[in-house]
């Protein structure tokens, strides 16, 4: 059974919050408020992961990877394909990408979110 926001997974949401990165900390100063036309939900639980930003309109997941998923390559990978399969599209982002280049980042964002219907909708998702 596929669960959002399952209450076991609720205090390491409240944890990741509470210890955000910098990385994250300026995208979702960008995000927020629905700063892009739509509203996105920090530390979000789909399934059994917890996504960094979610987007429940267009079902789309967004990931800040830091060095550490140069190792978790294959984990991300089984990751992102378990969540595509329940019509989830997640788009990944270095935290280098953030730091360096926030305006580049929320362009590929908003590319995004207007790149059509919900996913369910009318012949699936686009590619990043």
């Amino acid at each position: 059974m596929f669960l959002y926001n399952d209450p076991k997974f609720k205090p390491r949401r409240k944890e990741l919050r509470h210890n955000e990165t910098k990385e994250e900390k300026l995208l979702w100063n960008s995000l927020r408020r629905k700063n892009l036309g739509f509203k996105f939900v920090r530390q979000y639980s789909a399934g059994p992961y917890i996504l960094d930003f979610y987007c429940s309109e267009k079902r789309i997941g967004i990931e800040l990877d830091g060095s550490q998923h140069l190792k978790n390559k294959d984990y991300d990978k089984e990751r992102d394909n378990y969540l595509l399969m329940n019509d989830i599209k997640i788009l990944r982002f270095w935290n280098s990408e953030i730091s360096g280049n926030i305006d580049e980042v929320l362009k590929k964002i908003k590319m995004k979110l207007s790149s059509g219907p919900h996913p369910n909708v009318g012949g699936g998702l686009v590619g990043v």
